[in-house]
């Protein structure tokens, strides 16, 4: 699917997505930093990413034939494929499911370590 624009939801902490043939999808910043591609396909096992309840996505970058760079608050970029982003969309639930039950198994939490206030 052809992606025509992404909208930044801050408030809800959401990216929208909407593709050229008229259909729309939402996915929460703090799963699309979980499930950020990962620099290599090595067979070893990937870490566990915690703490991302609050993250944010600060920025997206076009990137030409390789998809968009997504930019999170917490420093960390990936370059998102439109491919990769149908996958997420499609197994959002299930992902989600199983991330959240590999967190309660390992005593990891979603929130964040420090708590931070702007003033």
């Amino acid at each position: 699917m052809s992606i025509k624009k992404f909208t930044l939801c801050n408030n809800e902490k959401k990216l929208i997505i909407n593709f050229v043939n008229g259909e729309v999808a939402w996915l929460p910043f703090e799963y699309l930093r979980v499930f950020a591609p990962k620099l290599n396909n090595s067979a070893k096992q990937q870490p566990l990413i915690a703490h991302k309840k609050t993250v944010t996505l600060s920025a997206i970058e076009n990137v030409g034939i390789h998809g968009y760079r997504f930019v999170f608050d917490d420093q960390h970029s990936a370059i998102y494929a439109d491919e990769y982003l149908t996958v997420l969309i499609k197994e959002h639930k299930q992902r989600w499911q199983h991330y959240l039950a590999e967190l309660a198994a390992s005593g990891h939490s979603r929130e964040a370590m420090i708590d931070i206030t702007q003033l």
